[in-house]
């Protein structure tokens, strides 16, 4: 590993744990010329995902798209990033078990409105609300009827 303060190539680890649920492996690295330490993440290197837009077109996952369309339907509710990271790490793990090299934007919107439902019941509305594109307000009161309805 390449140290990111003078370029030399050696460094020695001196602690490695793992994180996010078992995920990456942090470690800390300390060089061999300049002593200085730095951190490295590891992990395990996927198979891309690719999304199937609703036009057709195609284009790589990307967690934090998935991530910003979940922060902002919780803009000003009592949500955690870490509980929104977590629900994208859920998305992303199903995503990734499961064969399909190719998935369609509805799914990981479906995905992402499960997560949603059981995180905060507002956002889950707000972002419904633009993931399938109510029209009008009926659209919005069946919505609400059968979150109402599925307690």
């Amino acid at each position: 590993m390449r140290c990111p303060f003078c370029g030399y190539m050696e460094s020695k680890v001196i602690d490695s744990r793992p994180t996010d649920e078992n995920v990456k492996i942090r470690r800390r690295r300390e060089c061999l010329s300049c002593k200085r330490r730095f951190t490295t993440y590891e992990i395990v290197e996927t198979l891309p995902l690719v999304v199937v837009k609703k036009d057709g077109s195609r284009e790589a996952f990307s967690r934090t798209k998935l991530l910003n369309g979940l922060l902002r339907a919780c803009e000003k509710r009592p949500v955690s990033l870490e509980l929104l990271d977590s629900a994208v790490s859920k998305i992303e793990t199903a995503l990734q078990s499961s064969l399909e090299r190719e998935v369609t934007s509805l799914h990981i919107g479906e995905l992402a409105m499960q997560e949603l439902k059981g995180i905060d019941e507002v956002a889950y509305v707000r972002f419904a609300s633009v993931y399938r594109q109510f029209g009008d307000i009926n659209t919005f009161m069946d919505e609400l009827k059968n979150l109402l309805n599925s307690k």
